[in-house]
């Protein structure tokens, strides 16, 4: 059970970080979401709105950050 504790430990720092850098950073951040790529459909009964590229760019950092994360673990 030791492993599974310090990945439980990990994650909840993990989630503090990121909590910090949005709550810190969130007005510089404004860019994300409405970069080119991400889809938005506005009608007068609905909105549609499909973050593709933005996704795209997490899952690219998170790849690199998951890799660099195996290399070194």
């Amino acid at each position: 059970m030791q492993p599974l504790g310090k990945i439980l430990v990990l994650v909840g720092i993990l989630i503090v970080v990121i909590g910090l850098v949005i709550w810190l950073a969130g007005d510089k951040l404004n860019w994300f979401g409405n970069l080119p790529g991400d889809i938005r459909i506005a009608n007068k009964n609905m909105r549609f709105y499909a973050p593709l590229t933005s996704m795209l760019l997490i899952s690219i950092l998170l790849s690199v950050l998951l890799w660099v994360f195996r290399k070194f673990f």
